[in-house]
């Protein structure tokens, strides 16, 4: 059936002659199957979150717990990836040990506001909270001159 001027077709006609307008035919449309639950999942990604690299933004104690921080993400139309972290994999607990979470790199922001909003990570910049090689030498050197100090205070005081 045409939509503008309301004429009936048969099925197999797809454009309406006089209008060229396509088509609609409701319920009795060819290939109108329900949509899988792969197609159904990726009708919720939002395609400007699928450019670049892939990035860990979350880790999963197991495959259990990824899949439902992979599902806080589709909500939010973030595609993700799981992946065995590296340095587990024990083939006979397949769902067992951690797993990464990975999102492409446009996707990052929205990634790390869900799973701050859903408390799954403490800072928005997992950078920060690493600690720098040349402040952990500082500390480390300060340490062992405290410690030489008490060391050389005792032995000053037990002579």
């Amino acid at each position: 059936m045409c939509v503008s001027c309301g004429r009936s077709y048969p099925v197999g006609e797809r454009f309406c002659p006089d209008c060229r307008l396509p088509l609609s035919y409701g319920d009795t449309e060819p290939d109108r199957r329900p949509a899988s639950e792969l197609q159904q999942r990726a009708r919720k990604i939002k395609p400007q979150l699928t450019e670049g690299e892939l990035i860990r933004v979350a880790g999963a104690r197991n495959q259990a717990e990824g899949e439902f921080i992979q599902g806080l993400l589709l909500e939010e139309g973030v595609p993700s990836v799981l992946r065995r972290s590296a340095g587990f994999d024990v083939p006979d607990f397949l769902a067992a040990g951690p797993r990464d979470v990975l999102v492409p790199a446009s996707g990052v922001d929205t990634a790390r506001e869900v799973l701050l909003e859903a408390e799954l990570i403490r800072t928005a910049d997992p950078a920060g909270s690493a600690v720098s090689p040349v402040r952990l030498l500082a500390a480390l050197i300060v340490a062992l001159a405290v410690g030489a100090l008490v060391v050389w205070l005792v032995a000053d005081v037990l002579r």
